[in-house]
């Protein structure tokens, strides 16, 4: 792909999350979301590999689904109450559509199959971009409706989306693919709590969007495909593999690092409304994760390769990549927690 034609098609990605952001009406979300998802199909089929091709294709049928969705939601909205306006959506039938039309952009449970398919068959580059960028979009159309989104719609695909993801990574050979299922269960637990308080919900989303960020870059970095590839991360820096551990062991929410500060909160929170099970039900489901996280963690950092004299090592080899997105994501993924606080009051 050609410098202008990366220019053009990396602005106008970032030209529709934000017009999407910072929009009122329901018709500019609308354009906003398909300037997004115009913009990222050939970012992910660049490649000129099957592969590619179909997540595209799954990626692009999904997604204009899902705005086919919103736009009718908020047309019927429009129809009953008399107003485009995107806080003003109260017609209790065009919510419950535009919550599913939400998760389908999300990859919320029952709506998830797309993504791991999409992102096993994209670039890690553009799984990394698919997985954060992507979610800014539709998480803000939530948090803007949260007054008026259905609850126990929220609440079911929250607990499914992270016992989903617990269950499906469990399984998993492929980093992109476990990452997919990482992304489900962050995001189950971002919707558990939409509607109690929504600065908790931003607060999970800041944090899974830099141990997410993180996690891409040292895999990237590493050159690390699969679960076997991790073993041989060594080789390329001593260093990264530490880091690698402290991302996975913070994906996980254990508590030194940055990611238990989000489920610590969410679970006060669910408890304090008198949802003792359901906090129960996801943080039993956050265990299905960890052991992923954990065997993901051994792999690199307490195991060799199996195969060392045919395995092509990368001693010493200059990083093709820039590190400034894991020298920054890093530091935030490990050390926010005695910052709490400040973060919450």
């Amino acid at each position: 792909m050609s410098p202008l034609t990366t220019s053009i098609v990396l602005s106008s990605l970032a030209t529709g999350t934000i017009i999407t952001m910072s929009s009122h009406h329901w018709i500019m979300a609308w354009v906003g979301l398909e300037m997004n998802t115009l913009a990222i199909i050939p970012i992910i089929s660049k490649q000129h590999h099957p592969r590619s091709t179909e997540a595209s294709t799954k990626y692009f049928l999904t997604q204009a689904a899902a705005s086919a969705l919103l736009l009718f939601s908020s047309s019927i909205n429009a129809w009953k109450m008399g107003t485009w306006d995107i806080t003003q959506m109260t017609d209790p039938h065009a919510n419950i559509l535009l919550t599913s039309a939400l998760a389908m952009k999300l990859g919320l449970t029952p709506m998830h199959f797309w993504l791991p398919e999409v992102l096993q068959g994209s670039t890690m580059k553009t799984a990394l971009i698919i997985s954060t960028w992507q979610k800014l979009a539709p998480m803000t159309l939530i948090l803007l409706t949260a007054n008026n989104l259905s609850t126990p719609m929220l609440l079911t695909m929250g607990v499914l989306s992270a016992l989903t993801g617990g269950w499906g990574g469990l399984n998993q050979t492929q980093t992109r693919k476990i990452m997919a299922y990482s992304s489900i269960a962050h995001l189950g637990w971002m919707v558990t709590i939409v509607t109690t308080l929504t600065n908790i919900t931003t607060l999970a989303l800041a944090m899974y969007l830099f141990m997410t960020t993180c996690m891409f870059s040292t895999l990237i970095l590493s050159k690390s495909k699969t679960i076997q590839d991790t073993t041989t991360s060594w080789t390329t820096s001593p260093t990264l593999v530490i880091t690698t551990m402290f991302t996975l062991l913070s994906l996980g929410g254990l508590p030194p690092l940055s990611g238990f500060l989000p489920k610590w909160m969410i679970l006060e929170e669910l408890i304090s409304q008198n949802l003792s099970p359901l906090a129960t039900t996801i943080a039993m489901s956050s265990l299905l994760s960890l052991f992923f996280y954990l065997r993901l963690a051994y792999t690199a950092t307490l195991t060799t390769s199996p195969n060392t004299t045919q395995t092509n090592h990368k001693w010493r080899f200059k990083p093709s990549t820039s590190n400034l997105l894991l020298t920054t994501s890093s530091s935030l993924m490990t050390m926010v927690l005695p910052l709490t606080p400040i973060l919450l009051y």
